[in-house]
């Protein structure tokens, strides 16, 4: 089970492992685990990834919480497709903070 949430990413290994460390009896984490796994077919493999991050982040370790952050879209927050900041124009015609009072 490890070596398949390896093949999605560190945050799904990383909840695998929360899950089956903080369950009680191996059954309950092993169907958790699975059910969340399975989320790839529906939603790929890169969703699943943000999802599981998010999770870990807000304390979310149910396959009902990870369906839940897929399902509503809340994982699009950990894409890591954020654009750079520009750089400040720097130019002669340009004024700047200091030309005006």
């Amino acid at each position: 089970m490890l070596s398949f949430a390896a093949q999605i990413g560190p945050g799904t290994v990383a909840l695998v492992e929360t899950i089956m460390r903080t369950k009680p009896h191996p059954e309950q984490g092993f169907r958790a685990c699975l059910g969340i796994l399975r989320l790839t077919k529906i939603y790929g493999e890169a969703r699943l990834e943000a999802a599981c991050q998010r999770g870990l982040t807000i304390g979310a370790r149910t396959y009902g919480s990870i369906a839940s952050i897929l399902r509503t879209g809340l994982d699009r927050a950990f894409h890591d497709d954020a654009t750079p900041e520009p750089a400040p124009l720097l130019h002669a015609n340009i004024r700047g903070r200091s030309y005006y009072h």
